[in-house]
């Protein structure tokens, strides 16, 4: 049997920490979060891999350095209302969740978001919020957002997602 534990906190510290994230709050969140229980059983053994690797719907988790490197842009301070753009397995939700005060997720495919929400309710994430949508259009019900990550590129940035954006917020998207 694998030794998650140890696989972890060699993740952190190796492809991590050892990469430049230098954010306490990132990396105490990063050890915590358990990546297996985000991926599909048939790759369990690379969970905590330097790579991404396949979820439902032909998608895919992104790498662990990548999630960190953009949560630790996001410069939070702990306590903040975040929206994520794009929430795949569940897992950078996860992580936010560890920092933030309440996370809003929207994945636009309805497999992932369900998926999604069965992890993060499965590891006992009750401050994470999934909505099956078009992410572009952000949600405004729980607008304004003190935070907005965006896992997937965009040629720009919608205008619906800036109004959501709390005066002094910030927004991460590659």
């Amino acid at each position: 049997m694998l030794d998650f534990v140890n696989l972890r906190e060699r993740m952190v510290l190796e492809q991590i920490a050892g990469r430049g994230v230098r954010d306490r709050r990132v990396l105490d969140a990063m050890y915590k979060v358990r990546r297996e229980a985000f991926v599909p059983s048939n790759v369990h053994e690379l969970a905590y891999n330097d790579m991404p690797l396949p979820i439902a719907a032909g998608q895919t988790i992104s790498q662990p350095y990548i999630v960190a490197y953009m949560i630790e842009a996001l410069a939070l301070q702990g306590g903040e209302k975040v929206l994520e753009v794009g929430a795949g397995s569940g897992y950078a939700a996860a992580i936010l969740a560890e920092i933030a005060g309440e996370v809003y997720a929207i994945e636009r495919i309805g497999e992932l978001a369900s998926n999604a929400a069965a992890h993060l309710a499965a590891e006992g994430y009750g401050n994470v919020h999934i909505l099956e949508a078009d992410g572009t259009t952000g949600w405004a019900g729980q607008a304004p957002f003190d935070a907005i990550l965006v896992s997937a590129g965009a040629p720009v940035v919608p205008e619906t997602l800036k109004s959501q954006l709390a005066v002094g917020g910030r927004m991460i998207v590659p």
